[in-house]
């Protein structure tokens, strides 16, 4: 019996033996310090899992170079092979994208996808051409793409990739397809999905850290990594649209609260609002320029409820707001720049709300006052006493110590004209 089990347990070991593991990874949208936090939380999880591959999907227009450096380390520092795989179909690794599909130990592409546009942008706005800034600009742009030339040169070298298509991605922004790029030598593979990618990848020799290491990766199970709520939240406020939305909370919950006094809904949604997009503008480049136009705007359209302008401060604001929504985030650098339909949105909900809201503010202010002391003035009382230098008026359904420069007598009707703490001074009513 025991022979049995023995012989058993030699046939059928190896279908108990543990399955290779590929820790699968999803980049999508614009490359953000999201991105690069996600990644390397991933890889720490796939040493934990003692993965096979790291398998990072990728559909990106680009984004920051700052985050991009970083995965970019992440990657060429990583002990465990790293596949980069565009996908799904459509998708594209466009800037920074193409920098990472360098970067990686091995480069696939799904059909259908593209490659490259990888020419460095500067964030703040060129300023206009002359002869005496003309040098200062060139010498500027020339070193930026000099430096992005050098450093995809240097990963296409470790990877032993096309060089030369990858000058001409970063100084002529070119582009190209998947079957392109394989028979570039950009990518090593293109496979129209995940199970094929992995047929295709086993048995492939990797060079991981100066050693070989062969995959095995046909049948491996997939882990796909999640990310937890704090890559999620900070995903989400590094967006343009939600930092430009979170900017406009803080600053409209704040003006609120001034106006409002004691409100404290308003000034607790702009303060939480205000670190938020603090944070957010921290974490991403931003134009000051179109920071202090946004402001400027919203100083003219308060302006143009105290001032008579003849419209022409609600217009300026409304202008100043607006260009200086459209400078605030660069499309080019990030990927992604704020929605021009919610630009107008905003505008048009600004220009609103500072001239209905500060007119109803205004004309409360200057409305009569019904409640408290001051609204007994022009009152009229009813002298119920006399006495030796003073009177008892009724007023409101309360008795009040009087004065008045004239004689007065019991029944008389008065006004009420001057209040010097609790007394009135009065005059009497002519019939």
């Amino acid at each position: 019996m025991r022979g049995f089990a023995f012989l058993f347990f030699l046939t059928f070991l190896p279908l108990f033996a543990l399955a290779s593991s590929v820790v699968k990874l999803d980049i999508t949208g614009i490359i953000s310090p999201a991105s690069s936090q996600y990644l390397k939380e991933g890889m720490g999880y796939a040493v934990k899992k003692d993965s096979q591959i790291v398998l990072l999907e990728l559909d990106t227009p680009g984004g920051l170079s700052t985050s991009m450096r970083e995965m970019i380390q992440d990657v060429t520092n990583s002990k465990i092979p790293v596949v980069v795989y565009v996908s799904p179909k459509g998708a594209r690794a466009a800037s920074a994208g193409t920098y990472l599909l360098y970067a990686s130990h091995v480069a696939a592409m799904a059909p259908g996808t593209n490659i490259g546009a990888a020419t460095p942008v500067n964030m703040m706005p060129s300023p206009k051409i002359s002869d005496s800034n003309i040098s200062a600009q060139s010498t500027l742009e020339k070193k930026a793409v000099n430096d992005a030339v050098a450093y995809i040169k240097s990963l296409a070298e470790l990877n032993d990739r096309n060089i030369t298509w990858a000058v001409s991605a970063v100084k002529d922004a070119k582009s190209i397809s998947a079957k392109e790029a394989l028979r570039l030598g950009v990518i090593e593979l293109i496979a129209s999905d995940t199970k094929e990618l992995l047929k295709k990848l086993d048995g492939m020799v990797v060079k991981v850290s100066d050693k070989e290491i062969i995959l095995s990766t046909d049948g491996a199970l997939i882990h796909a990594f999640e990310a937890d709520w704090k890559i999620r939240l900070l995903s989400v406020i590094t967006n343009p649209n939600i930092a430009y939305i979170l900017l406009l909370a803080a600053i409209y919950g704040l003006f609120f609260e001034m106006m409002n006094p004691g409100a404290i809904f308003p000034g607790v949604v702009g303060v939480i609002s205000g670190v938020m997009a603090l944070y957010a503008l921290n974490m991403i480049p931003f134009n000051y320029a179109g920071l202090l136009l946004m402001l400027l705007g919203i100083a003219f359209m308060i302006s143009e409820v105290f001032i008579a302008g003849f419209g022409i401060l609600g217009i300026g604001g409304v202008i100043s707001f607006a260009l200086g929504s459209l400078l605030l985030f660069d499309a080019d650098t990030l990927g992604s720049g704020v929605s021009i339909p919610l630009i107008i949105a905003f505008t048009i909900s600004s220009l609103a709300f500072f001239i209905f809201i500060m007119r109803l503010f205004i004309s409360s202010r200057s409305a009569k006052v019904v409640s408290g002391i001051e609204e007994m003035l022009g009152s009229n009382a009813e002298v119920i006493e006399l006495r030796e230098k003073d009177y008892i008026v009724h007023c409101h359904g309360e008795n009040w110590s009087a004065v008045s420069d004239d004689e007065l007598s019991v029944g008389q009707r008065v006004e009420i004209i001057e209040l010097s703490g609790l007394v009135l001074k009065v005059k009497p009513i002519k019939e």
